[in-house]
């Protein structure tokens, strides 16, 4: 790992580190304001909201991998990710919200109508971000990652400390933190945001297409256990699993950066550099998800009690059985970044369905029977299913062999000097704050 690809990687790994410290303080007074019960209709808010924003999108950002290293059509691209992005979100928001209302019983539909409103900004976003991070732009985002947190954690931190802190409270602001990477976006591409072409529109939409029902597949693959969970069991069952699985969610720092950091390298032209950071990636994410997973796991029986309050004690286990799922989760973003090179949509979507159809059949057997901790068991099993058919399929595209798949001496030290640089960083980040 060269220099400027870790100061990148430190770069980004710092400014997650503050939105998901803020968010570990704010999960602490939101479970001790809502309980068991009130933190799983905010997750169940949250989640229809989110999976219409991931329905919505349907997966521009591969066909703007694929068409990214044709220069003569990366100005198009902006404009096309703005216009996609708005008209999609606008018919997932609409289509979510008649499926919500005829389905889904809630005590505050209200709540739920004022958070699909925000899809069409959201799915414009996640388009928005992907040139960004395909122009090396990480700063940008970054930073809007850093805004998003703001706006969502500091009213709900505030508004604990005063005990005034709702659910109403809390949705509003989850709501305004989608739009707000939206609008940054759109201001610092400027003219280029709007100056879409149609016919490049078209082919975009054939081919991402294709490939969307893959993604599709694997955000129900994370997401349909809390919907699941709520419908067999109750939202304070909910409230239990999502409390472990945002614990475990710190775990994603290191390897988040790292996959988003390496993006740039693995759209190059050259497939044998490609090749070589993808490699790179999944070794180093698989040490670093082990050891922050394992860490978490070691914690969590005296953190969770002690951070959340008592109530929050079962989710300790639920927690211990996705912590190995949550390591194989790591190596998914790095090895599918690569395998959009390959134009195999269909052969990708049917991996990401294999696993979520695994994962409904366990589901189905295990949450009536074992709750929060049987969803973690069938998302453990699932997620590391899926992993290992991807990476598998990248070693043979790759002629890579086991030796090349395993972390070595030189990816310890990479390691460590990441980790190293990225405890500078919060410091000097730390010192530099009034």
């Amino acid at each position: 790992m060269n220099e400027d690809h870790l100061a990148r990687v430190v770069q980004t790994m710092v400014s997650q580190a503050l939105p998901l410290a803020l968010a570990a303080m704010a999960g602490v007074f939101l479970a001790r304001a809502l309980l068991p019960e009130g933190r799983g209709v905010y997750a169940t808010i949250t989640t229809t909201a989110g999976m219409a924003i991931a329905l919505g999108h349907l997966s521009v950002g591969r066909s703007q991998m694929v068409f990214w290293p044709v220069r003569e059509r990366r100005r198009f691209l902006a404009g096309n990710a703005l216009i996609l992005g708005l008209t999609l979100g606008l018919a997932a928001g609409l289509v979510a919200l008649g499926v919500v209302l005829a389905l889904i019983p809630l005590p505050a539909p209200h709540l739920m109508i004022m958070a699909l409103a925000t899809v069409p900004f959201g799915v414009a976003a996640v388009n928005l971000k992907g040139i960004l991070l395909l122009g090396s732009q990480n700063g940008l985002v970054n930073r809007s990652v850093v805004t998003a947190a703001l706006v969502l954690y500091l009213p709900i931190l505030a508004l604990a400390v005063v005990g005034r802190l709702t659910l109403p409270i809390v949705v509003v602001c989850w709501s305004a933190s989608t739009v707000v990477p939206f609008a940054l976006f759109v201001r610092s591409l400027g003219r280029s945001a709007v100056r879409g072409e149609a016919a490049l529109a078209r082919e975009q939409l054939s081919l991402s297409g294709r490939y969307h029902i893959g993604p599709v597949a694997f955000h129900l693959l994370l997401t349909v256990d809390v919907l699941l969970l709520n419908a067999f069991v109750s939202p304070a069952e909910v409230g239990l699993y999502t409390t472990a699985m945002a614990f475990l969610s710190l775990a994603r720092i290191p390897t988040d950066a790292m996959a988003q950091v390496t993006l740039p390298h693995q759209a190059v032209e050259d497939e044998s550099s490609a090749q070589g950071a993808t490699l790179r990636t999944l070794r180093l994410n698989l040490l670093l998800s082990s050891i922050s997973v394992g860490a978490l796991a070691v914690a969590s029986p005296t953190l969770i009690p002690l951070l959340y309050g008592a109530p929050f004690a079962g989710s300790v286990t639920p927690l211990l059985v996705l912590a190995p799922g949550m390591v194989a989760w790591s190596l998914l973003r790095p090895v599918e970044q690569y395998l959009v090179r390959l134009r195999r949509p269909m052969a990708m979507a049917s991996v990401a369905v294999g696993a979520l159809a695994a994962n409904l059949g366990m589901n189905a057997v295990l949450i009536p029977r074992y709750g929060a901790a049987g969803a973690a068991l069938a998302s453990s099993v699932s997620y590391t299913a899926m992993a290992v058919a991807e990476v598998l399929w990248f070693a043979r595209t790759a002629g890579a062999g086991a030796r090349d798949l395993l972390p070595r001496p030189s990816d310890l030290r990479s390691v460590v000097s990441l980790l190293s640089c990225a405890g500078r960083g919060v410091r000097t980040v730390l010192a530099r704050r009034p």
